[in-house]
Protein backbone atom coordinates (compact mmCIF):
# COMPACT_ATOMS: atom_id res chain seq x y z
CA UNK A 1 0.00 0.00 0.00
CA UNK A 2 2.64 2.60 0.85
CA UNK A 3 5.08 1.56 -2.11
CA UNK A 4 1.96 1.57 -4.66
CA UNK A 5 -0.25 4.43 -3.45
CA UNK A 6 1.02 6.56 -0.48
CA UNK A 7 4.20 6.98 -1.39
CA UNK A 8 3.65 8.14 -5.03
CA UNK A 9 0.96 10.26 -3.59
CA UNK A 10 3.48 12.28 -1.13
CA UNK A 11 5.80 12.76 -3.87
CA UNK A 12 3.29 14.43 -6.28
CA UNK A 13 1.96 16.96 -3.23
CA UNK A 14 5.35 17.67 -2.27
CA UNK A 15 6.52 18.51 -5.89
CA UNK A 16 3.78 20.66 -6.53
CA UNK A 17 4.21 22.35 -3.37
CA UNK A 18 7.65 23.12 -4.01
CA UNK A 19 7.04 24.12 -7.71
CA UNK A 20 3.87 26.33 -7.27
CA UNK A 21 3.64 27.38 -3.87
CA UNK A 22 6.89 27.99 -1.76
CA UNK A 23 8.24 30.94 -2.10
CA UNK A 24 12.35 32.07 -3.52
CA UNK A 25 13.15 33.36 0.12
CA UNK A 26 14.34 32.08 2.05
CA UNK A 27 16.70 30.63 0.12
CA UNK A 28 16.45 27.92 3.24
CA UNK A 29 13.78 26.89 3.40
CA UNK A 30 13.17 26.71 -0.52
CA UNK A 31 15.85 24.01 -0.77
CA UNK A 32 14.50 22.21 2.25
CA UNK A 33 11.01 21.82 -0.23
CA UNK A 34 13.34 20.98 -3.16
CA UNK A 35 15.20 17.90 -0.94
CA UNK A 36 11.89 16.68 0.69
CA UNK A 37 11.00 15.02 -2.80
CA UNK A 38 14.24 13.44 -3.96
CA UNK A 39 13.99 12.19 -0.32
CA UNK A 40 10.83 10.16 -0.71
CA UNK A 41 11.72 8.92 -4.42
CA UNK A 42 15.26 7.13 -2.79
CA UNK A 43 12.42 5.88 0.08
CA UNK A 44 10.33 4.83 -3.08
CA UNK A 45 13.21 3.09 -4.78
CA UNK A 46 14.36 1.09 -1.74
CA UNK A 47 11.06 -0.24 -1.55
CA UNK A 48 11.27 -1.05 -5.24
CA UNK A 49 13.74 -3.90 -4.26
CA UNK A 50 12.79 -4.58 -0.52
CA UNK A 51 13.90 -8.05 -1.27
CA UNK A 52 17.08 -9.34 -2.77
CA UNK A 53 18.43 -6.61 -3.98
CA UNK A 54 21.61 -6.25 -6.72
CA UNK A 55 24.27 -4.77 -7.93
CA UNK A 56 22.22 -2.88 -9.96
CA UNK A 57 19.86 -2.00 -7.10
CA UNK A 58 22.35 -0.02 -5.30
CA UNK A 59 23.75 1.39 -8.55
CA UNK A 60 20.76 3.29 -9.39
CA UNK A 61 20.25 4.02 -5.97
CA UNK A 62 23.91 5.58 -5.50
CA UNK A 63 22.78 7.75 -8.53
CA UNK A 64 19.58 9.00 -6.86
CA UNK A 65 21.51 10.34 -3.77
CA UNK A 66 24.45 11.93 -5.71
CA UNK A 67 21.50 14.02 -7.48
CA UNK A 68 20.04 14.47 -4.87
CA UNK A 69 23.49 16.14 -3.46
CA UNK A 70 23.27 18.28 -6.89
CA UNK A 71 20.01 19.57 -5.94
CA UNK A 72 21.32 20.67 -3.02
CA UNK A 73 24.63 21.93 -4.39
CA UNK A 74 23.49 23.43 -7.38
CA UNK A 75 24.04 26.89 -5.70
CA UNK A 76 27.49 25.87 -6.40
CA UNK A 77 27.21 25.46 -9.83
CA UNK A 78 30.23 23.32 -10.87
CA UNK A 79 30.01 21.43 -7.62
CA UNK A 80 26.39 21.03 -8.24
CA UNK A 81 27.22 19.73 -12.10
CA UNK A 82 30.12 17.80 -10.53
CA UNK A 83 27.57 15.51 -8.29
CA UNK A 84 24.61 15.20 -10.93
CA UNK A 85 27.65 13.87 -13.28
CA UNK A 86 28.55 11.56 -10.60
CA UNK A 87 25.20 10.31 -10.08
CA UNK A 88 24.86 9.70 -14.16
CA UNK A 89 27.91 7.58 -13.67
CA UNK A 90 26.09 5.39 -11.63
CA UNK A 91 22.68 5.30 -13.38
CA UNK A 92 25.08 4.38 -16.46
CA UNK A 93 26.61 1.27 -14.53
CA UNK A 94 23.56 0.32 -13.37
CA UNK A 95 22.11 0.36 -17.01
CA UNK A 96 24.64 -1.42 -18.43
CA UNK A 97 24.77 -4.22 -16.16
CA UNK A 98 21.41 -4.73 -17.57
CA UNK A 99 22.35 -4.41 -20.84
CA UNK A 100 20.20 -5.92 -24.11
CA UNK A 101 21.55 -6.05 -27.12
CA UNK A 102 19.39 -5.32 -30.27
CA UNK A 103 20.39 -3.40 -33.43
CA UNK A 104 17.44 -0.56 -33.19
CA UNK A 105 18.08 -0.04 -29.17
CA UNK A 106 21.91 0.13 -30.53
CA UNK A 107 21.69 2.43 -33.08
CA UNK A 108 19.65 4.83 -30.84
CA UNK A 109 23.13 5.93 -30.49
CA UNK A 110 23.21 8.33 -33.42
CA UNK A 111 20.36 10.59 -32.76
CA UNK A 112 21.26 10.95 -29.49
CA UNK A 113 25.07 11.43 -30.38
CA UNK A 114 22.97 14.37 -32.90
CA UNK A 115 21.11 15.82 -30.24
CA UNK A 116 24.32 16.01 -27.84
CA UNK A 117 26.39 17.68 -30.61
CA UNK A 118 24.02 20.80 -31.47
CA UNK A 119 23.51 21.49 -27.72
CA UNK A 120 27.42 21.33 -26.81
CA UNK A 121 27.84 23.67 -29.62
CA UNK A 122 25.27 26.17 -28.73
CA UNK A 123 26.29 25.97 -25.53
CA UNK A 124 30.05 25.97 -26.15
CA UNK A 125 29.37 28.86 -28.55
CA UNK A 126 26.71 30.77 -25.67
CA UNK A 127 29.84 30.28 -22.90
CA UNK A 128 32.46 31.49 -25.31
CA UNK A 129 30.27 34.81 -26.33
CA UNK A 130 30.14 35.83 -22.21
CA UNK A 131 33.27 35.11 -21.19
CA UNK A 132 32.85 31.85 -19.30
CA UNK A 133 35.38 29.55 -21.05
CA UNK A 134 36.13 27.86 -17.63
CA UNK A 135 32.34 26.28 -17.79
CA UNK A 136 32.86 24.77 -21.27
CA UNK A 137 35.01 21.77 -20.21
CA UNK A 138 32.77 20.99 -17.38
CA UNK A 139 29.50 21.17 -19.36
CA UNK A 140 31.30 19.11 -22.18
CA UNK A 141 31.76 16.75 -19.84
CA UNK A 142 28.08 16.41 -18.18
CA UNK A 143 26.57 16.42 -21.57
CA UNK A 144 28.82 13.48 -22.55
CA UNK A 145 27.56 11.92 -19.26
CA UNK A 146 24.30 12.08 -19.43
CA UNK A 147 24.20 10.74 -23.49
CA UNK A 148 25.50 8.04 -22.51
CA UNK A 149 23.53 7.61 -19.36
CA UNK A 150 20.31 8.02 -21.80
CA UNK A 151 21.53 5.40 -23.99
CA UNK A 152 22.36 2.59 -21.26
CA UNK A 153 18.84 3.04 -20.43
CA UNK A 154 17.62 2.62 -23.99
CA UNK A 155 19.96 -0.48 -24.09
CA UNK A 156 17.95 -2.13 -20.53
CA UNK A 157 14.27 -2.18 -22.85
CA UNK A 158 12.93 -1.19 -19.02
CA UNK A 159 10.57 1.16 -20.32
CA UNK A 160 10.40 3.03 -16.67
CA UNK A 161 14.13 3.83 -16.92
CA UNK A 162 14.31 5.18 -20.89
CA UNK A 163 11.12 7.69 -20.36
CA UNK A 164 12.89 8.51 -17.08
CA UNK A 165 16.30 9.67 -18.53
CA UNK A 166 14.59 11.35 -21.24
CA UNK A 167 13.05 13.14 -19.68
CA UNK A 168 16.17 14.01 -17.51
CA UNK A 169 17.76 15.13 -20.81
CA UNK A 170 15.00 17.65 -21.66
CA UNK A 171 15.35 18.80 -18.23
CA UNK A 172 18.85 20.11 -18.13
CA UNK A 173 18.24 20.84 -21.61
CA UNK A 174 15.67 23.64 -20.76
CA UNK A 175 18.46 24.69 -16.99
CA UNK A 176 20.91 24.99 -19.65
CA UNK A 177 19.47 26.33 -22.43
CA UNK A 178 17.79 29.07 -20.25
CA UNK A 179 21.13 29.46 -18.30
CA UNK A 180 23.75 30.27 -21.47
CA UNK A 181 21.63 31.04 -24.40
CA UNK A 182 18.40 32.88 -23.85
CA UNK A 183 15.19 33.15 -21.46
CA UNK A 184 12.90 29.92 -21.97
CA UNK A 185 9.31 31.33 -20.90
CA UNK A 186 8.09 28.93 -17.32
CA UNK A 187 11.86 27.41 -17.33
CA UNK A 188 11.67 26.98 -13.45
CA UNK A 189 8.13 24.91 -13.85
CA UNK A 190 9.18 23.22 -17.09
CA UNK A 191 12.94 22.21 -15.24
CA UNK A 192 11.15 20.78 -12.20
CA UNK A 193 8.70 19.41 -13.77
CA UNK A 194 10.76 17.02 -15.50
CA UNK A 195 12.99 16.56 -13.59
CA UNK A 196 10.86 15.30 -10.61
CA UNK A 197 9.17 13.14 -13.16
CA UNK A 198 12.63 11.59 -14.57
CA UNK A 199 13.66 10.82 -11.27
CA UNK A 200 10.82 9.16 -10.16
CA UNK A 201 10.67 7.24 -13.31
CA UNK A 202 14.08 5.97 -13.08
CA UNK A 203 13.25 5.45 -8.84
CA UNK A 204 10.33 3.04 -10.28
CA UNK A 205 12.61 0.90 -13.13
CA UNK A 206 14.23 -0.90 -10.33
CA UNK A 207 11.37 -3.40 -9.92
CA UNK A 208 11.99 -4.45 -13.48
CA UNK A 209 15.75 -5.30 -12.69
CA UNK A 210 16.14 -8.39 -11.38
CA UNK A 211 19.79 -8.65 -11.22
CA UNK A 212 22.75 -8.96 -13.98
CA UNK A 213 21.85 -10.55 -17.13
CA UNK A 214 24.61 -12.54 -17.19
CA UNK A 215 23.27 -14.16 -14.27
CA UNK A 216 20.08 -14.25 -14.11
CA UNK A 217 17.87 -16.59 -15.11
CA UNK A 218 14.84 -14.31 -15.16
CA UNK A 219 14.54 -11.45 -18.22
CA UNK A 220 11.85 -9.32 -17.32
CA UNK A 221 12.77 -7.37 -20.62
CA UNK A 222 13.30 -9.94 -23.48
CA UNK A 223 15.49 -9.39 -25.92
CA UNK A 224 13.93 -8.88 -29.61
Amino acid sequence: MIKKYILPLLILLMSILYIFFIPSDPMEVKLLFKLIPMWLMIGYAFLQVSHSRTRTHYLILAGLFFCMLGDGLLIWFVVGLSAFLIGHLFYMAGFFSQWRFSIIRFLSIVPIGVYSFIMGSKLVNALEASGDDALILPVMAYITVISLMLWSAVMTRNPWAIVGSTLFVISDSILSWNMFISDVPYSGILIMTTYYSAQFLIARSLSGFQGSVRHSSTRRFPVN
